[in-house]
């Protein structure tokens, strides 16, 4: 790999994680705040809190959204700047999404948040309420487009490529149906629910933990905690997993390095804990659960699973001991928060939560854990489909701008660096600012 495709590489991973961030959250929190307009709408008891928690909810959605705009711009142009030549032959296809996705994003999502915020009283309840639907709906539509993208270069449908290696879109359809995209979508979006789930849960824990907004911190956490348990199921099984059958169908050197499994093996096991070593080509210190993996890849106990052995060196994973980690830090991480989800429930279905201060911690120091997984989860995806970037194409190193040099690279980095300093300090500002004045100052 040459030091200016390296450095590309290194540009784009830098502020992919850094913007991620941010939708992930905003997109986990839409589904959430039409959740408690619904409640609101709805009357009885609970409705002037909810009103006042979607509210609250919706000036942490709109600063958090601002910051995804902020940072996803630069994104944008990294098309252009460090990966022209990938822009210049796929355009035609991933210009299609990407344009649609600007288009949720940028138009209809601000201009629903702007009646969300500012158009209450105007609107009406039940005018209001649809909006959040509307934002939803928004929302997770700008979700699609992206995922929609990135599942064509995962496993690229409904196209014609020219000799000089340039991609036509033959059908939109095609591209929209690509049967990659359905499980990849709603693992991504249910990701992002346990995202805004465990927010809204952590912030009511802190409530409680501090004596603070005690009416609403029970509503966060109550809402929250169901939100994180049945979001945390449904990304384990089926999304989780269906997803990870398509990744061992279409790409099985992928699935082979994720796993850990470098020889092709009957009954292969499933490693829960290990250290790849990429000189024996074996995985060190395992903790395995015999047969498991063949069981759950082809729901048979002997099934045959392919190690990386039986691929071609060259179409490995570029870095195979990341991938494996970043895939086993998502599985672990979200193992981790469905227990927490579970307990919660079950210690509000028991009417204890509220005074189980040590649950409640757990949820508030959770709350990292989701980012965690998700930008994870991410990795595993991009660092699987390498050395491609459209799968079995087109590879990275071809796609990189030649005449922009790693200096140049490097050196707008740094700035990045700086700027994303200095946007990370305003951000936490802005929300301990908010945190600090709680939901009741939204009345």
């Amino acid at each position: 790999m040459s030091s200016a495709e390296t450095a590309h590489r290194l540009q784009f991973a830098f502020t992919i994680t850094y913007h991620y961030i941010f939708p992930q959250l905003t997109m986990g929190l839409a589904l959430l705040i039409f959740a408690l307009k619904t409640i609101a709408v709805r009357g009885g008891p609970n409705a002037a809190i909810a009103a006042e928690s979607a509210r609250f909810w919706l000036k942490i959605f709109g600063v958090t959204f601002v910051m995804g705009v902020v940072t996803g711009i630069p994104m944008e142009f990294q098309f252009g700047t460090n990966w022209s030549r990938f822009s210049e032959r796929t355009g035609g296809i991933i210009g299609h999404t990407l344009a649609m996705e600007g288009l949720f994003a940028f138009f209809l999502e601000s201009s629903f948040l702007y009646l969300l915020l500012y158009g209450e009283r105007r609107l009406g309840p039940r005018g209001h309420w649809l909006v959040s639907l509307a934002l939803f709906a928004g929302t997770w539509l700008s979700g699609f487009f992206i995922v929609a993208t990135n599942a064509w270069m995962q496993h690229p449908v409904g196209y014609t490529l020219d000799p000089d290696g340039t991609f036509h879109l033959d059908s939109f359809w095609a591209l929209l149906t690509n049967p990659w995209l359905p499980w990849q979508y709603l693992h991504t979006m249910l990701g992002a629910v346990v995202t805004g789930a465990f927010c809204m849960g952590g912030v009511g824990a802190f409530y409680l933990l501090a004596g603070r907004c005690r009416d609403h911190a029970r509503l966060f956490v109550k809402l929250g905690a169901i939100a994180a348990l049945i979001a945390t199921a449904l990304a384990a099984f089926p999304t989780g997993d269906q997803q990870a059958k398509n990744v061992a169908t279409h790409q099985p050197v992928t699935f082979a390095a994720m796993e850990g499994h470098f020889h092709t093996e009957d009954g292969a096991a499933l490693v829960l804990i290990g250290q790849p070593d990429m000189d024996a080509l074996a995985i060190d210190n395992a903790l395995q659960l015999p047969r498991v993996l063949s069981f759950m890849t082809h729901q048979r106990w002997g099934a045959r699973i392919e190690g990386l052995t039986e691929f071609d060196r060259a179409v490995w994973p570029d870095n195979v001991p990341l991938l494996y980690y970043a895939y086993h830090v998502m599985v672990g991480l979200g193992t981790i928060l469905l227990a927490i989800a579970a307990l919660a429930v079950w210690s509000l279905r028991r009417g204890a939560l509220y005074e189980r201060r040590w649950v409640l911690w757990l949820l508030t120091l959770a709350m990292p854990f989701p980012f965690i997984a998700n930008i994870a989860g991410w990795y595993t995806a991009e660092l699987g489909r390498q050395p491609w970037l459209v799968y079995g194409l087109l590879r990275t190193a071809d796609g990189t701008s030649p005449h922009v040099s790693t200096g140049n690279v490097l050196f707008s980095l740094l700035g990045f660096f700086g700027l994303y300093a200095l946007l990370t300090i305003l951000y936490l500002f802005i929300m301990t600012r908010l945190l600090g004045r709680g939901p009741e100052a939204t009345a």
